[in-house]
C-alpha cells in the first residue's frame, strides 16, 4: 500500500516529506494490541503512524482514542472493486482524488476549522499489495506539523452554513486551480484572463448564495464581494497587460479571506483565518 496527498491550498510536495518524516519517527507508546494496517480501520478513526513500518509494507497504525493526541483520522475507506488487474500508481490516484476530496469536505466541511498542518491524505493499493488482494483506499485527515486532539467531525450544519461554504470554497478553488503559466501578465496574458474569468464565474454563484442568506453581515460581505467581481470581470476582458494587472490588483485584494471573518462569525462558522489562506494576502 502506497500513500498520497490531495491538496487544493498551496501546500505542495514538502507534505509527502513532512508525513514520511512523521512515520520514521514514530508514535509506538500503544501497545500491539491496537496496531493495525491503515486499511483496517473504519470510517472516524483515529491514529498515530508506526515507526517502525518501512516503505515497501502497508503502513501499520495504532488505533487511539480521538480524545488523544493523534495524527490523523480516517474520513472514508472504500475498495477499487471495478479493476481486474493493478492500473497503475497513477490510475489508482486519479480515483482517490476523485473520492477523498468530496469524502473530507462532507467530514469537516468548513476548512477554517481544521487544525493548522492537517489536509487530505490517502492511502491506496502498490502493484505488491493488489497481488496480495489489496483493494483498500483510506481518506485521511493527516497532520504534517505534529499532533492534534479531538474529533474532526463536524457537527451538523444548516442550510446557510452549508450553502456559503460550498460557494466560497468554489471561489478560492477557481484561483488556484487556473494558475497561469507564466510567472505575469505580460508573459502569459490569456492564461491570466481565463483565471479571471473562472474567478467571476465562481464569484456570481457565491453572489447568489449569499443573497439567499438574509444577514446583516453576510449583506456587507456580498457588496465587497460584488465590487471584486466587477473587477475580475474587468480584469478577463482587459486588452493589455497594465490594464489587466490595474484590475487584478484590486480584484485580488477583494477576495482577502480576512473580509469574511464577521460573516463567518455571523453564520456560526470558523473565523479564524488559516495561517496558509493569510499568507496570500499578506503584505
Amino acid at each position: 500500500m502506497s500513500f498520497g496527498v490531495t491538496s487544493r491550498s498551496l501546500r505542495g510536495i514538502s507534505v509527502v516529506v513532512a508525513l514520511l518524516a512523521i512515520g520514521a519517527s514514530g508514535c509506538s507508546d500503544e501497545g500491539d494490541a491496537n496496531k493495525h494496517a491503515v486499511s483496517s480501520l473504519a470510517t472516524g478513526d483515529c491514529y498515530n503512524l508506526d515507526g517502525e513500518s518501512t516503505s515497501s509494507e502497508e503502513p501499520a497504525v495504532h488505533s487511539v482514542s480521538c480524545e488523544e493526541p493523534h495524527v490523523g483520522q480516517v474520513v472514508d475507506e472504500f475498495k477499487i472493486d471495478d479493476e481486474k488487474s493493478f492500473p497503475g500508481d497513477d490510475a489508482v490516484a486519479v480515483i482517490a482524488d476523485g473520492r477523498c476530496p468530496a469524502a473530507a469536505e462532507e467530514f469537516a466541511p468548513d476548512p477554517w476549522a481544521l487544525p493548522e498542518g492537517v489536509d487530505v491524505f490517502y492511502y491506496h493499493p502498490s502493484k505488491t499489495s493488489w497481488a496480495a488482494g489489496d483493494r483498500a483506499v483510506s481518506c485521511a485527515y493527516t497532520s504534517t506539523t505534529g499532533t492534534f486532539s479531538g474529533s474532526l467531525k463536524s457537527d451538523p450544519l444548516d442550510d446557510d452554513q452549508l450553502a456559503y461554504l460550498k460557494s466560497s470554497a468554489a471561489v478560492y478553488e477557481a484561483l488556484w486551480s487556473h494558475q497561469p503559466e507564466g510567472e505575469k501578465a505580460a508573459d502569459d496574458l490569456p492564461g491570466f484572463k481565463k483565471q479571471a474569468g473562472a474567478v467571476a464565474a465562481a464569484l456570481d454563484t457565491h453572489l447568489q448564495t449569499l443573497r439567499g442568506i438574509e444577514q446583516p453581515e453576510t449583506g456587507k460581505l456580498r457588496e465587497e464581494l460584488e465590487k471584486a467581481e466587477t473587477e475580475w470581470k474587468t480584469a478577463a476582458a482587459a486588452g493589455d497587460a497594465d490594464s489587466f494587472q490595474t484590475a487584478y490588483d484590486a480584484a485580488f485584494a477583494g477576495l482577502d479571506p480576512s473580509k469574511s471573518v464577521a460573516a463567518r462569525k455571523e453564520l456560526k462558522l470558523a473565523s479564524t483565518v488559516p495561517a496558509d489562506e493569510a499568507e496570500g494576502w499578506a503584505g
